[in-house]
């Protein structure tokens, strides 16, 4: 595969990386953060992405999508990772948005997917239950109605929704068969933040994004709200949660190219001994072998963006390995770059700190790198 950009994707770049410096800084998350915001995202700076196209960049055209690929999605992502930019791509255009886009049906695809190419509405996919991720644990429980072409009631608890609190809808995992930790049985509904029995939990993370507890207590949709079929959820689910966990990494990649950039800028300035300290020895075999491992990290990252487009078979592993990578890429990266820069790089004075505490949250969300190099052994047969 060409590991080059196209002209129009180098276009993309440029303008994602225009927009992310100038509209949604590092100072705009520690606004949001500083400032207790009620929702810990702008929608005026949602809109104005979605009036640039973004949330729409995957989705079909005839849905008021563009039609392109995750690779151009992909380079989005990285530029809002480079400032560490709230938003919700992740939870409404391919947690949420793949699900209707390839699980729903033609009336569903109708009424959702503009709406979340214009930025009207915002998703949250209710999916995770435990403290580590585990992708078919699910205790949730919806129960079909005895009646005839009547709905399902659902009962239980999601533990990290992100941007759970801010959504007006829910893509919620349930499970309408089978133990608790099945692969079969699990089922897709989409469901209405404003129904009867659904709570929302703000939760405070360190890295000062969007999470919510989500509890759902006795919460009646109709049959007309199951995306896909009863009890075949996982055909769904499984795709998704792949798309998902390479987009993460590519915001990951971004994340991790800047803290270097602003380490490298750091070492060339910073002066002891009447030298620069990026000229010690030491320091600079550090910087080179992050250098490889950043190379690394993009190639798998592109890889696996463009595989999704492709519609490849070795998308789940290529996803394991993506955010197994980048997941201790960005903990080594953003932890040198605190170190780097010395005592202030532990204060809240710099950014350099913020790119640390991203790091931490962004390994654990979706799977760590154990849990995905022992997925990646396993789809291999081992």
């Amino acid at each position: 595969m060409s590991f080059v950009l196209t002209e129009e994707q180098t276009a993309l770049q440029r303008a994602a990386r225009e927009f992310a410096n100038e509209r949604v800084p590092t100072t705009h998350l520690r606004a949001l953060r500083d400032g207790n915001d009620a929702i810990g995202l702008s929608r005026e700076r949602w809109t104005e992405m979605a009036e640039l196209g973004w949330p729409g960049i995957v989705l079909p055209e005839e849905h008021g999508g563009l039609g392109l690929g995750f690779a151009e999605l992909g380079l989005v992502l990285q530029a809002l990772g480079r400032t560490l930019a709230p938003h919700a791509f992740l939870s409404t255009v391919v947690l949420s948005g793949s699900a209707i886009a390839l699980g729903s049906d033609a009336r569903q695809k109708h009424e959702h997917l503009p709406k979340i190419a214009s930025g009207e509405r915002l998703f949250a996919f209710a999916h995770e239950e435990r403290r580590r991720h585990a992708r078919h644990h699910i205790a949730t429980r919806a129960v079909a109605s005895r009646e005839a072409n009547g709905g399902f009631r659902i009962d239980g608890e999601k533990s990290f929704v992100l941007d759970g609190h801010v959504a007006d809808m829910f893509v919620v995992v349930a499970r309408t068969s089978g133990d608790v930790d099945a692969r079969e049985g699990l089922t897709l509904f989409l469901v209405k933040k404003t129904l009867p029995g659904v709570t929302t939990q703000r939760l405070s993370v360190v890295d000062a994004r969007n999470a919510a507890r989500v509890h759902l207590a006795g919460v009646e949709v109709a049959r007309a709200d199951v995306l896909g079929h009863v009890g075949r959820g996982v055909e769904i689910l499984d795709r998704v949660l792949d798309r998902a966990t390479i987009a993460l990494a590519a915001e990951m990649l971004g994340g991790i190219e800047e803290a270097f950039e602003r380490t490298l800028a750091h070492l060339k300035t910073r002066r002891q001994f009447g030298v620069p300290i990026g000229s010690f020895q030491a320091l600079k075999h550090r910087a080179a072998y992050m250098f490889c491992e950043i190379e690394l990290s993009r190639s798998i990252v592109m890889e696996a963006l463009r595989a999704i487009d492709a519609n490849r078979d070795d998308v789940p592993m290529l996803a394991s390995a993506a955010k197994a990578r980048l997941s201790d890429v960005f903990l080594q990266v953003a932890g040198e770059a605190v170190q780097m820069h010395g005592g202030v790089g532990v204060t809240d004075e710099l950014d350099i700190g913020l790119f640390l505490k991203r790091a931490r949250v962004a390994q654990l969300t979706l799977g760590d790198a154990a849990h995905h190099r022992d997925r990646f052994a396993r789809l291999g047969g081992y």
